[in-house]
């Protein structure tokens, strides 16, 4: 009988988190490549195709190029050390206290500039700073209420960030469903191993978004605002709506009236104090962005800065996750809490630095180009596999743009062993863990969403562009329950489909419709 780690293989040139160079299974993984190899090749894929039938008939899906689809969960989780999550939980956290710091300044005295720390003309060039959030004090100092930030391992197995997502980063519905489908699918495995819970986020979340809640207001209307169910993040924003008990609006369901937001409802207009935004900026409000916009409601930013309702994330937080600022945000957390960055970026060329510029215009065939305002993997050209047409076209955008990109050398990301069709192969991904600010703590969901790109050889790995995900375990302590909890596990049935529906506790028309497909929630 064919194991499933058989064959497996290994590479000197790219960390495998899972099997070392020498073929030797990392220590964190030992017990799921013992289980596996116990079940067998067969029994592994029976449970893999499982999964996979499952999420199409409960409808966990995304949008890929236009085509609602099942989203691919592999069946071999990824396992992290609980000291190594000890290091990333706080260098997320140092990172989103920095960009905190930066938005209420770049909003308000932009004191970094006048310190000659960041070039005005950085912040104010950016297409995602908007003049009309100028002066908005949010109640508790918040304006990332949730955050997304991406990290990889390089060859050296080092966490480094890739990009920062401060807007309304997208995703985590799929952490929560993956743990209950992987718990229903591995029973004994997940059984054995001591696994950080993630089913606290909805209420966090709803905690962090009741805190921001305007001043002298002591029970809260907090509603979820998605652009409708054309969005590519819908499932997202329903599934997030009913964990925290909010109801789920659309711009149509709210109206404004002396400077304060009123929602629709059968006993006719209510006020609504917190509004967690899956709508873009551009479409938030017809008055001070795009008039065309039927997904918004118009005069919510003027609500905004009357102080009468709180929209998580702020208008504005765009500036703070431009891809040219990421370059900066080593000096920013330098500048603003007087530390070293924990967890280091990816080297980065500033395009509209004419050194920098010429030197990838001669090595454009070796590096990573991405477009500055980019999300979900889109415009981003891998010099060593595009052709030449591909690259004169990029040289013509670089030239006639060059604020517009950045470029970073071709990491090889990690790899995880993923259920393929010839067997256990490894695949590349990164991790995408979330935060949650409350004004007082940065909370880091344990783990986040390991999404894998499913092609050999590929480096993208984001869902719309045809990735997957892994469920993300964040072990505690050594990692192993004891006997007496191994003993106590009780397998379930294959056959039973897995409950993705979660409670609260996890043991723990045209155009309209056209908008909608906007980012509401940035591709993952």
């Amino acid at each position: 009988m064919a194991g499933a780690f058989t064959d497996y293989p290994t590479s000197t040139s790219t960390f495998d988190e899972a099997v070392a160079a020498d073929g030797r299974v990392r220590a964190a993984y030992d017990q799921v490549a013992t289980q596996f190899e116990e079940f067998g090749l067969d029994d592994v894929r029976n449970r893999a195709e499982y999964v996979s039938k499952s999420y199409h008939d409960q409808g966990v899906t995304f949008d890929y190029e236009g085509e609602e689809r099942p989203f691919p969960l592999d069946i071999v989780p990824r396992i992290i050390e609980a000291s190594t999550w000890s290091h990333v939980e706080e260098g997320v956290g140092q990172r989103v206290r920095a960009l905190e710091a930066f938005l209420a300044d770049v909003y308000g005295a932009m004191q970094i500039v006048t310190d000659r720390v960041l070039p005005r003309h950085v912040v104010t060039t950016s297409k995602h700073y908007h003049r009309v959030a100028y002066g908005i004090q949010p109640v508790n100092g918040v304006r990332v209420h949730v955050s997304g930030i991406d990290l990889i391992r390089d060859a050296e197995g080092t966490f480094r960030v890739l990009e920062d997502n401060v807007r309304i980063p997208s995703g985590v519905s799929y952490v929560l469903t993956n743990r209950r489908a992987m718990t229903s699918t591995l029973p004994e495995v997940v059984g054995t191993h001591r696994i950080r819970p993630v089913a606290a986020y909805p209420d966090r979340l709803l905690r962090a978004l009741r805190a921001a809640a305007p001043s002298g207001v002591q029970d809260p209307e907090v509603v979820v605002l998605t652009p409708g169910p054309y969005n590519s993040a819908y499932f997202e924003h329903s599934l997030l709506a009913r964990l925290m008990g909010c109801r789920l609006v659309e711009g149509r369901d709210l109206v404004t009236q002396g400077g304060r937001v009123m929602m629709r409802t059968t006993h006719g207009l209510q006020p609504v104090h917190v509004i967690y935004r899956r709508v873009d900026d551009d479409f938030l409000d017809p008055v001070a962005f795009r008039n065309d916009s039927v997904l918004g409601c118009p005069g919510l930013l003027n609500a905004a800065r009357a102080g009468n309702v709180t929209i998580a994330n702020a208008v504005g937080n765009g500036v703070a996750d431009d891809k040219l600022m990421y370059s900066y945000v080593p000096d920013l957390i330098r500048y603003y809490l007087g530390e070293e960055p924990l967890l280091p970026n990816v080297d980065t060329w500033r395009l509209e630095d004419p050194g920098h510029r010429e030197e990838v215009l001669d090595r454009l065939d070796e590096l990573v180009l991405k477009p500055v305002d980019g999300s979900g993997g889109k415009g981003i050209v891998i010099g060593p596999q595009a052709d030449a047409a591909e690259l004169d076209q990029l040289r013509t955008a670089v030239l006639r743009d060059p604020r517009g990109w950045i470029a970073q050398p071709v990491v090889q990301l990690s790899t995880i062993p993923t259920m393929v069709e010839e067997g256990m192969r490894p695949r590349h991904v990164d991790l995408r863990p979330f935060a949650i600010n409350d004004g007082e703590k940065v909370w880091v969901l344990p783990g986040g969403l390991t999404r894998v790109a499913l092609g050999e050889g590929d480096l993208i790995v984001n869902s719309s562009r045809g990735g997957g995900s892994k469920d993300t375990w964040v072990l505690s302590g050594d990692g192993r329950r004891s006997r007496f909890q191994r003993q106590s596990q009780r397998s379930l049935p294959l056959g039973t489909a897995p409950q993705v529906a979660l409670t609260r506790s996890e043991a723990e028309p045209a155009e309209q419709e056209q908008q909608q497909q906007q980012t509401g929630g940035m591709p993952c």
